[in-house]
């Protein structure tokens, strides 16, 4: 069987795993409330936030979808691919899917508006097949896959989920609370795990040159008052640095960056095991796309990008060391030899950096 495949990728690192504190003991911190309203018969009610699809142009002429096809898109958010997909081919069936109830009720509202022709399914990637499955969707019946990695923007704009350093509220940061609201959150990480394993974390999937120096502040700032808020996290961050270099930082477009934006990065990754389930949406992808199929990944930085390539070299990431520092460096010197296929990735156009600047790191 053979795949057609367009990359659509951001950059990576190296990839260690969570699960050496994954049955960790976390304690609540702070009592984190659900930012989803419902009306008086209980129904979650609509949020419509304006949502431009990131790279659309670009997704929309590689998967090259025709009329009645199945398409698969793992990463619904917003539906702004979604919404393009049903306006643009006629008859085609788009499977959404999303890890967050909020985006799926989205989806829902989508799929009375286009007759049925959104199947919504609520789950991680790592659930997929267990879904498609219980939908009586057979391996390799998919012509199209779209895979935008990471947090949406949606996630990020709305303040009491905790993805933002730029807007304050409860230092959350699970994309599926409502789901699993047992699960630890970021509060939960910065208040209970020591001062080497945050540096590990930091280190691992924020690749923070400063982790130890911003641990040993989040550490002393806890045995004053637990961090419970993004801007009090923030701040904390920033204290650990001099004022001067506060946005000395560039990011790839040379834009300045807060000191604390890898921190807010490795967190969230961190709390929604991100890598492990990019690998996961991968291979379900895979086994999902029928003979010819397209599968688009749109990735926004250097870790899920190294990721993305290395799956589509072929490498066997299966089974990678769990999440011990010790190891991830070794994993990281190992998979460094490999040689690497000169991927051509798709970067954002000029026009859509400069209307939207969050999107300009993606390829």
């Amino acid at each position: 069987m053979t795949h057609r495949t367009c990359c659509l990728w951001r950059r990576s690192y190296s990839l260690v795993y969570y699960d050496h504190y994954k049955d960790h003991d976390f304690p609540p911190v702070c009592s984190l409330q659900s930012n989803v309203t419902e009306n008086k018969s209980g129904c979650v009610e609509s949020m419509e936030p304006p949502h431009t699809p990131v790279m659309l142009k670009e997704v929309l002429h590689y998967l090259d979808i025709q009329p009645g096809q199945v398409v698969l898109d793992m990463t619904f958010g917003g539906g702004g691919h979604t919404k393009a997909i049903l306006n643009l081919v006629p008859e085609v069936t788009v499977l959404a899917l999303d890890r967050d109830p909020t985006a799926i009720s989205l989806a829902q509202q989508l799929a009375k508006e286009y007759c049925g022709r959104v199947k919504p399914l609520l789950g991680k990637f790592s659930e997929l097949e267990a879904l498609l499955s219980n939908m009586n969707i057979e391996p390799g019946s998919v012509d199209a896959v779209l895979l935008d990695a990471g947090c949406s923007s949606m996630q990020m704009d709305e303040a009491q989920r905790g993805f933002s350093l730029s807007k304050d509220g409860p230092l959350d940061m699970r994309m599926d609370f409502e789901r699993y609201p047992d699960m630890p959150c970021a509060a939960d990480v910065v208040n209970t795990l020591d001062q080497q394993a945050l540096a590990s974390i930091l280190t691992a999937y924020g690749e923070e040159r400063q982790a130890r120096k911003i641990a040993l502040a989040i550490v002393e700032a806890r045995r004053v008052n637990p961090i419970t808020r993004t801007q009090q996290l923030a701040s904390v961050v920033a204290g650990s640095f001099p004022p001067a270099v506060l946005y000395a930082r560039k990011d790839r477009l040379q834009r300045s960056a807060h000191v604390a934006t890898k921190t807010f990065q490795a967190l969230r990754i961190f709390v929604n095991d991100e890598l492990n389930e990019l690998h996961a949406g991968l291979s379900a992808a895979r086994s999902v796309l029928a003979p010819g199929g397209r599968l688009c990944v749109i990735t926004f930085h250097s870790l899920e990008d190294r990721l993305v390539k290395r799956y589509l070299q072929g490498e066997d990431l299966s089974n990678l060391d769990h999440f011990q520092p010790e190891e991830a460096k070794q994993w990281e010197e190992k998979t460094g030899r490999c040689k690497q296929r000169k991927w051509r990735g798709l970067l954002a156009s000029s026009a859509e950096k400069s209307h939207y600047p969050r999107k300009g790191r993606c390829k």
